[in-house]
Parts: C-alpha cells; structure tokens; sequence
C-alpha cells in the first residue's frame, strides 16, 4: 500500500517534466527517464519498475518519443533520438530493448560508448502487438498490429501484423489467423 502511495506521488511529480502525460498513467519505482521533455505519454499507460526511457540531448526538436494509450512495460529500456513510437494497447516484456539508433565502432582508438551513433531510423511498435522478454527492437522496424516477437528475438526487419516472430534474426514462425 505504501509503495503504491510512493509511485502515485511520484507519478503526479514527474507528469510536468514530460511533454505530455496522459490521465491515469503510471511510473513505478525504480525508473530512469532522460530528458523526459521529449516524450509524450498517453492515457492509462504503466510503466513498471525497471524501466528507462531515454532520450539523448543531441535528439530531434520537440518530442521524439511517443507511448500512447494503455501500454504496458516492465524493465525495458526505450532509447530515441529521431522517433520511436509505441502505439495503442501495446504489451512490452521485462528486458526488451527498443531504439531507433546504435552506437557506431568504426574507430578503433575510440570507446565504443563515446562513439557517434548511428543514423537514426524511426521504430513504429503498432496497436496490440506484443514484445516479449529480453527482444531487441533495432532501428528502422516496424512491428505490425497484433503481431507477437518471441522472448529474446532480435528484429532486424519488419514485423507484418499478425504474426508471430521468434530467434535472431527473428524470422516468421506463425501468422494469426482471426475466427
């Protein structure tokens, strides 16, 4: 109960350092949001404990990263410098990784970490799709409605809605069929 009262305050705290955040939306705590100015929450969103939503200072004006309405994360980690979008309804499991940029490593006498990133490639997550443990989303990736990426996929390529995607690379194992 107290620990719900905590991540309430911090919720109603943290709301006027985002671009916008939506009614009844969440933070749960621990969470670790950079340059939070440049990300737009909708309504109803959660975003459990253990998750961190970056985004770099050398980002695109104005609001880069956009989580819409009832999507649920726990302990993902959300990174964009050009645009990352997550639309509605969307389901992110523990540990997913999504960015819309990489680290470059062509220098040799340079840390990789103080490298300059890559060209970023907008990431589209569509309504109802759902990522599971531990999958990385890379740049340029448009993950179809309603589709699922299996536990610890790697998308390289596009998602088509209703599908299911699994390894790494991630391939198609399945297709939804409606009844």
């Amino acid at each position: 109960m107290l620990q719900r009262a905590r991540d309430s305050i911090f919720s109603r705290l943290a709301a006027g350092g985002f671009h916008s955040f939506g009614r009844g939306s969440r933070i749960l705590l621990p969470t670790r949001l950079g340059n939070a100015d440049k990300i737009s929450v909708g309504d109803g969103v959660l975003i459990g404990a253990g998750s961190w939503l970056m985004v770099p200072s050398r980002s695109t004006p104005g609001p880069v990263m956009f989580i819409h309405d009832r999507v649920r994360m726990r302990g993902a980690s959300i990174s964009a410098v050009r645009s990352v979008v997550i639309e509605e309804g969307v389901g992110i499991a523990f540990g997913v990784y999504i960015a819309d940029h990489a680290h470059g490593f062509d220098r040799a006498d340079i840390p990789i970490r103080d490298q300059q990133i890559s060209e970023p490639r907008p990431v589209r997550v569509c309504r109802g799709a759902w990522i599971g443990q531990n999958a990385v989303i890379m740049p340029g990736v448009t993950v179809g409605a309603n589709a699922v990426v299996g536990a610890n996929a790697v998308v390289l390529n596009d998602v088509p809605a209703r599908t299911v995607v699994v390894g790494a690379p991630a391939r198609v194992v399945r297709e939804l069929v409606s009844e």
